[in-house]
């Protein structure tokens, strides 16, 4: 019992001993103030998200902020012996981590990441095509540029470009560490990419921090990929499939500007684009979107008032796809935020007629199934064991009124939001 209580001792928790950090120059490495920690660590370490067989286990991962050279320094007081754990052995934390990255693109001495990225840093340069440009903060109604503003610009990169896929290995690196679920894309040339990176001015001694040919740098910043899917008969429908902003750049409207305007305007300007579709996003990304679609959507003819408490209809379909590539569920999804905010809540019938209206549609596929049950049935197929697995009907109602709830309050965070930004302006 004592020699498991001493193994204990040997457990790490990975998301406490993992640090983070973009280095732009040498005083970087030591600067704690950049240091940021990884949201998950399952898709490294497994479900549990620890590592065995060190004492103090410390992980410093670094890169150069622009290519994204990387550095895994891996350090420990004291590490398990093979004799004193009759066999059981330390977990290989870099091969765990040199799986993350193809091709075995990192470096493990400091004075060696110190010579690459020395010699990269001045004259990296974003790959692909720029796309888009803009400042935080953002300029004031009078077109003017707020003092200290920081430039952003985006570009969009085809994965048949080899050059850009080695650097893109390295930055979904931190894909594992910061997307549920992730995976690395396949090489198709359907796959596109927006790569955000923020062009400052390197200090060279240059009192006045002015940006000149010499000292223009790039850090990157995140992407968002997206694959053109076929659409009948002759069109493609874009799904937006990862988006990671690296948490420096986090908070600075920057994913809001990717949604709202940068890959939106790029879809826009082709003909051949049915709608722009998303890929189970998550619940920050869905409110982003949500909030862009339901205040374009506001705007529309068939998003009047008089319309939304008619009913959802197929002229709001149309115009939703038309003037701004949405597609139907999130048009659905738009409709039920715009007319929740012109539903009185104090008014019974209203209020009634708004909740029938939303569960109706949450209720879609459960009443389907039954439906379906029902139907074969009617055929003579056993279906005892399927309907057993289905909650009753009270019990539905229950989780039904649940789920409306967490529904009804997400739709109100999106119209306070749209309120907000309608007073800012």
């Amino acid at each position: 019992m004592s020699q498991l209580a001493d193994l204990k001792g040997f457990v790490s928790y990975a998301l406490d001993c993992t640090r983070f950090r973009l280095v732009r120059d040498e005083a970087d490495l030591e600067n704690e103030e950049l240091v940021f920690a990884p949201e998950m660590a399952h898709q490294i370490f497994g479900e549990s998200e620890s590592i065995f067989g060190y004492r103090d286990l410390k992980i410093e991962i670094m890169a150069s902020a622009g290519p994204l050279d990387l550095y895994f320094d891996i350090s420990y007081t004291k590490k398990v012996e093979e004799l004193q754990t009759e066999g059981l052995k330390a977990d290989d934390v870099e091969k765990s981590l040199a799986e993350m990255v193809e091709n075995g693109s990192y470096y493990t001495n400091l004075d060696e990441f110190k010579r690459v990225y020395a010699s990269k840093t001045a004259t990296f340069r974003p790959l692909g095509t720029k796309v888009d440009e803009f400042k935080f903060p953002a300029t004031d109604s009078q077109e003017r540029e707020t003092a200290g503003a920081r430039t952003f610009e985006v570009y969009v990169s085809s994965a048949e470009d080899t050059d850009y896929m080695a650097f893109h290995s390295r930055l979904e690196m931190f894909s594992f560490w910061y997307i549920d679920g992730f995976s690395r894309v396949e090489i198709d040339p359907l796959w596109q990419f927006f790569t955000v990176y923020e062009r400052y001015a390197a200090d060279n001694n240059n009192a006045s921090g002015a940006e000149s040919a010499s000292n223009v740098r790039y850090a990157t910043v995140g992407y968002v990929s997206v694959y053109q899917y076929y659409s009948y008969p002759n069109k493609v429908r874009p799904r937006v499939s990862q988006i990671l902003i690296l948490p420096p750049f986090q908070k600075l409207g920057i994913a809001t500007r990717l949604i709202k305007h940068t890959t939106y305007e790029y879809f826009r300007k082709k003909e051949n684009v049915t709608d722009i579709t998303f890929e189970e996003p998550i619940e920050a990304i869905q409110h982003i979107r949500s909030v862009v679609d339901a205040k374009r959507c506001k705007g529309l003819a068939a998003f009047a008032p008089d319309k939304l408490t008619a009913g959802f209809s197929k002229e709001m379909l149309r115009e939703a796809r038309e003037r701004y590539l949405i597609n139907p569920k999130q048009c659905r999804v738009v409709y039920e935020i715009l007319r929740l905010g012109v539903t009185d809540t104090d008014n019974a019938d209203q209020y009634r007629a708004y909740r029938l209206e939303v569960k109706k549609r949450l209720n879609m596929n459960y009443s389907r199934h039954r439906r379906d049950l029902a139907r074969a049935k009617k055929r003579g197929v056993d279906v005892t064991a399927a309907m057993c697995g289905l909650p009753s009907v009270a019990e539905r109602i229950e989780s039904l009124n649940a789920e409306y709830k967490e529904v009804e309050e997400i739709y109100g965070q999106v119209l306070a939001k749209l309120l907000a930004e309608g007073c800012e302006g």
